[in-house]
């Protein structure tokens, strides 16, 4: 696997299906190391590693959620020769989901799930989500969801190298429109937690009219990072999807 756009961790042989994971705003690929520890060695998790983090730091983050999943979507496809699944965070949640229907436009394979997670239908999402204006409101913002480090928020350089890539993510999701077409082949789990301000499992029932297979919800107690706190329940309900056994 050579694409700069695809990261697998250095874990443990997988020997089970392939899980490709979509991080949060401003996130990076290592946000999956967690899970990828945790499904190892029965799932190989690839996480996405988008432009303007970590090793591609020196690279100009992408702005437009579709010319981010038209480079993922390429990236994926030879990964998409075996049975695989997709994992998306909050905005990977979108970009995910929006990744998943180029990879089905263009006739490939699809995944066997879309797990949307933190993450509400495209048509549903919050007017006042993503929009902060200036860098005072996106750190109070990430303050508010949690998932970043408050020794990272209260440091100003930190900060400095953090706020480009968060900046260009907002960028993003402002100015994505939902575009109507056919809905996914796959089925759709959508994870929640259960004081999110984000995504409500009501909002997150929504899911089923995107997917002629329809959709779950699976809440869990935690808010919009339940995942840090729920990895091995996440990872149980994973496993169970996808019909792998551990032990």
């Amino acid at each position: 696997m050579n694409s700069k756009w695809l990261r697998r961790f250095d874990t443990t042989t997988a020997r089970g299906p392939r899980l490709v994971c979509f991080p949060h705003a401003g996130g990076a690929a290592s946000s999956f190391l967690p899970l990828a520890r945790e499904l190892a060695p029965d799932v190989d998790v690839v996480a996405v590693q988008y432009p303007g983090r970590q090793e591609r730091f020196d690279e100009p983050p992408v702005e437009d959620l579709g010319r981010l999943a038209d480079h993922i979507a390429a990236a994926l496809r030879p990964l998409t020769d075996g049975p695989y699944a997709v994992f998306g965070h909050s905005m990977g949640g979108l970009l995910a989901y929006e990744t998943v229907r180029r990879l089905e436009r263009w006739r490939l394979p699809e995944p066997s799930r879309l797990f949307v997670s933190g993450q509400v239908p495209p048509r549903d999402r919050r007017s006042d989500y993503g929009i902060a204006a200036d860098d005072a409101e996106i750190v109070a913002e990430l303050r508010a969801l949690g998932g970043t480090a408050a020794v990272v928020l209260d440091d100003p350089d930190l900060m400095a190298l953090v706020l480009p890539a968060v900046r260009a993510d907002y960028r993003a999701l402002r100015g994505y429109t939902w575009a109507p077409g056919p809905p996914l082949r796959c089925r759709i789990s959508a994870l929640v937690g259960d004081s999110d301000p984000v995504a409500t499992a009501e909002a997150a029932a929504g899911w089923s009219a995107y997917s002629v297979a329809g959709a779950d919800v699976t809440e869990f107690r935690g808010g919009h990072f339940y995942l840090e706190e729920r990895l091995t329940e996440v990872a149980a309900l994973i496993d169970a999807t996808l019909g792998v056994h551990t032990g």
